[in-house]
């Protein structure tokens, strides 16, 4: 994964946009919370823990970045990215959880149920998902109601058993099983590729026709690379740098790119769709440089 190299000036100038977006999401969520000495407070508190003050916050970046092509309303950005960051936040709290992929670490610290109980994970994780429709159906939030409800039907649809909880389940069940790329595909266009595409189209809800179809062939290609980038870095990265378990997987015995492919092939295939991704915003120039680098950012993290 070596094609998406930026030099130096451009790799600086995204990392400045990047950093005040996440500085200002970070603003916005919290602002968004409920305190956490308002009743009943250590739901807030844990509230809070779960989704402040971590995380790579790409999701809420990928909503901005669309906003920018589409010239977005700053509100109406603000509301989808915090939404998108909730509902993920949600999704991490309970994967977390015993009964799900049971891992004691998330972003760096003990995840939700290890700091607080199973209990209160869960009812994080209930409310965290209210909170999100909450923000998004405001009443005053979008001049043009059909734009709304759009927005609304999008979030609720990559949420559920059609989206990222249906993509949970079949991982759950895929578990010691032998899997063909084609079935990991679909599984992961599901549980990570929804809310990724999700977060972008959100963001480009002002959009033309034509810049709303290009969003959907980008973000459905970026989001299956992010997720063949997490496979490779749960093989070569350390628990350190990744916040969470590394080798969770492997030790698991869950399928993933880099047990079907190998690694190599994991790694020309993250090229491949990130080509594809950035190819269908070459009709829009400048206008969609934030998406192309950030499609750049997802191909060489390293957490």
């Amino acid at each position: 994964m070596t094609n998406t190299k930026m030099t130096d000036s451009v790799a600086t100038d995204f990392s400045i946009w990047a950093k005040e977006k996440q500085d200002h999401i970070e603003i916005v969520l919290d602002e968004a919370l409920p305190s956490q000495t308002t009743a009943p407070a250590i739901l807030h508190e844990a509230m809070r823990y779960s989704l402040l003050g971590g995380g790579k916050r790409v999701r809420a970046l990928l909503c901005y970045a669309a906003a920018e092509l589409c010239a977005t309303n700053t509100t109406i950005t603000d509301a989808a990215a915090c939404a998108v960051e909730m509902i993920h936040a949600y999704s991490l709290v309970h994967d977390d959880m015993p009964c799900m992929d049971n891992d004691d670490l998330r972003r760096g610290k003990p995840s939700c149920h290890k700091q607080y109980d199973d209990a209160t994970a869960l009812l994080v994780g209930d409310a965290l998902q209210s909170l999100a429709f909450d923000l998004l159906s405001t009443p005053t939030l979008c001049e043009n109601a059909n734009q709304q409800i759009s927005m609304l039907n999008i979030l609720a649809k990559a949420s559920g058993s059609l989206g990222m909880a249906g993509g949970q389940a079949i991982d759950l069940a895929s578990i010691g099983k032998a899997l063909t790329q084609s079935e990991l595909e679909t599984m992961h266009k599901l549980k990570t590729g929804a809310l990724i595409q999700a977060a972008a189209l959100l963001g480009a809800s002002s959009g033309t026709a034509e810049k709303m179809s290009a969003v959907i062939v980008y973000a459905e290609h970026i989001g299956l690379a992010f997720q063949v980038v997490d496979d490779i870095l749960d093989v070569e990265a350390d628990t350190s740098t990744l916040g969470k378990t590394a080798g969770k997987d492997a030790d698991s015995s869950k399928p993933t790119y880099v047990t079907i492919l190998g690694l190599d092939h994991a790694k020309q295939l993250a090229d491949q769709l990130y080509e594809t991704a950035i190819s269908a915003l070459i009709p829009f120039g400048e206008d969609a440089k934030r998406l192309r680098e950030l499609a750049g950012f997802i191909l060489q993290r390293s957490f």
